[in-house]
């Protein structure tokens, strides 16, 4: 083997291995985007389901309120 095809090897090498850090760098950045959108899904379906039980909360509340009012107003006529 001459020197001219050692030099060659190594140069294929070498593009080998910067191919496969390449390939590790492009999979590992893939990775963390689809992490950020699962997360950023989450939370936003955490917060979704947070302000859907508080408008629950709120409308059973003045439905009793007013459920309330009525019957309070019934017994006192009742009473009368």
């Amino acid at each position: 083997m001459d020197n001219g095809t050692a030099v060659a090897e190594e140069v294929t090498e070498r593009i080998h291995t910067l191919e496969t850090a390449q390939a590790v760098q492009t999979a590992t950045t893939a990775g963390m985007e689809s992490t950020n959108a699962a997360t950023t899904v989450g939370l936003q379906a955490t917060q979704a389901a947070a302000q859907a039980g508080t408008w629950a909360v709120m409308t059973v509340g003045s439905v009793s309120l007013i459920v309330g009012m009525f019957m309070g107003m019934t017994i006192a006529k009742i009473n009368r």
